[in-house]
């Protein structure tokens, strides 16, 4: 196997918005971030993956992008941005951008232009069709709920966007696009960007009949219709030949539509594609059939098997993304193991998770003090659009959104984006000015100053379990074996190679449990429990990893 940074390293997922406020205008900034480069290089991560920072006129938190090559005012200059890359390279770090390239902002120059006449010359930059028995040209639904045509009066044709009406999809049909892209890449590489995370990337090639869905359940019809289209392989091979392949850099695919069996064909190594994609078998796992709020019971039993059947498929051929939660989900602590009286501990046991796997761990904010989920009593807190796109959906059925709210506790993309609570101070210490998005009201009793000074803190056992990592590259490299793998509460696994043997050992319940491995010469090595002893009676939530010794 093929031994590189990108794959050993441990990644940092911030949301700036919501990171740090150096300004009182309640928005996160490049120089908040900046202030806490030696906190982030403390946890013992190498890579930074930054959401984005270009010029945007937020309708969807920056991933509506009106100038690739400027920063967002909001969050400062690119003289800022520029101290903030040598900040992170001083200290032996790595910074990700995302690359948002299957849309633009309505308010980009180029859909400007495209949407003034047909014969503009970058009418072709946007997908433009017309309409059909006076309606949009097909029946498709968009990721944030409603049509994912909007008409243009002007040329009385419509525009394609997956997302917001702001957000109209790009043509890579156009060589000119593709071209453009390239550009955009070659830029940032050439200031010093080590990499990107490359937005919704499994939808760039659309299936050119734009027929009507081919099914009323939207996960079936973004794996089998929006994602994985005809020269999507193409199109990312040309980027990397062409740009990617020119630089020592690391790149994520999300990949909504991507499964098992596409897959390899995006990481595998002679693919010339993406080192790694972000698929969502377990992020989407408890959305029902009416989608995010719609929301299902976790099934651990599924949730233990994806792990497994994704590293099966990738092992000796691709790369894999070990994450379980960013800024589109809820905190990972509130949805895959608890954030009652056990939180503490079972914060540990999902950090000794990330970084016990096989594949690249992803941390996002916040998630080292098991930061949870937010409850807001009032519809009118939420910020995210998708959210709030759904408030609007119940009211046109004449439902009030306060009856519904629980789905948005569960599961809406507003949990993961509160301010980072960095003090029991006021807004949390994250900024003197009114935060653009309240924060968790147990700011007070969750912190990073407080934990700071605990020495058995979630966020110094992440700091412990990640050097662990380092330490062991077994645990990067080895090989994977579930060990009793139908056990309704434990997830343990083998990490092994020629020269060590690993074993972990998770109980992902309240109960305790007596589990047997049938496994001797056990060297108990990390442990989220203070008084853990070598025995495998695991009390709740607990969290184990021992040395198999001959």
């Amino acid at each position: 196997m093929t031994k590189t940074w990108w794959k050993e390293g441990v990644v940092y997922q911030i949301y700036p918005r919501s990171f740090n406020d150096t300004t009182g205008n309640g928005v996160g900034d490049i120089p908040g971030i900046i202030e806490k480069l030696d906190y982030i290089k403390s946890l013992g991560v190498d890579i930074i993956w930054l959401c984005p920072v270009y010029k945007s006129p937020n309708d969807d938190n920056g991933y509506d992008i009106a100038d690739y090559g400027n920063i967002m005012d909001e969050f400062g200059t690119m003289e800022d941005f520029d101290r903030l890359l040598a900040g992170i390279h001083d200290r032996g770090m790595k910074l990700i951008m995302d690359l948002v390239v299957n849309h633009s902002s309505d308010e980009h120059a180029w859909f400007e232009e495209s949407k003034k006449s047909k014969d503009n010359p970058y009418r072709d930059y946007y997908i433009w069709k017309t309409g059909v028995n006076g309606g949009p040209p097909n029946d498709w639904q968009g990721f944030f709920g409603g049509s994912t045509w909007e008409y243009d009066e002007n040329t009385e044709e419509y525009y394609l966007h997956m997302f917001t009406v702001k957000q109209p999809d790009l043509n890579w049909e156009n060589p000119k696009v593709r071209k453009e892209v390239q550009d955009i890449v070659r830029y940032w590489f050439e200031k010093g960007v080590d990499g990107f995370r490359m937005d919704v990337i499994s939808l760039i090639s659309k299936r050119p009949e734009y027929a009507n869905m081919i099914s009323p359940l939207f996960s079936e019809a973004v794996e089998k219709q929006y994602a994985n289209g005809p020269r999507i392989h193409e199109f990312l091979q040309e980027l990397n030949k062409e740009v990617l392949s020119q630089y020592d850099i690391m790149t994520v695919g999300e990949g909504p539509g991507i499964t098992l069996e596409h897959g390899l064909d995006y990481v595998g190594e002679d693919r010339n594609e993406l080192n790694m994609v972000f698929h969502f078998d377990h992020m989407f796992m408890n959305m029902g059939d009416g989608g995010r709020f719609d929301p299902l019971p976790i099934d651990f039993q599924e949730f233990k098997d994806v792990f497994t059947r994704w590293d099966e498929k990738l092992k000796d051929k691709g790369w894999g993304s070990i994450f379980l939660g960013n800024h589109d989900f809820p905190r990972m602590v509130s949805r895959f193991a608890t954030d009652g009286p056990h939180r503490d501990k079972a914060a540990k046991l999902l950090a000794t998770l990330l970084m016990t796997l096989r594949g690249t761990p992803y941390v996002y904010q916040g998630d080292e003090i098991g930061m949870t989920n937010i409850h807001f009593d009032d519809p009118k807190d939420y910020k995210d659009v998708e959210t709030l796109n759904w408030f609007r959906a119940l009211e046109a059925e004449g439902k009030d959104p306060k009856d519904h709210l629980q789905a948005v506790y569960d599961i809406g993309r507003d949990n993961a984006r509160t301010p980072i609570q960095w003090t029991d101070g006021k807004n949390a210490g994250f900024s003197d000015g009114e935060p653009w998005i309240k924060v968790n009201p147990n700011y007070s009793n969750i912190n990073v100053e407080d934990q700071e000074r605990n020495v058995n803190s979630i966020l110094n056992y992440f700091r412990k379990v990640i050097q662990f990592r380092k330490d062991h590259k077994t645990l990067v490299y080895g090989d994977y074996e579930p060990i009793q793998p139908n056990h309704p509460h434990i997830y343990a696994y083998r990490r092994f190679d020629e020269e060590n043997e690993y074993l972990v050992v998770l109980n992902f319940s309240d109960e305790t449990v007596d589990f047997d491995p049938i496994i001797t010469g056990l060297e108990l090595l990390i442990y989220n429990y203070t008084d853990a002893t070598e025995d495998l009676l695991m009390r709740p939530w607990e969290a184990k990893v021992f040395r198999v010794h001959d």
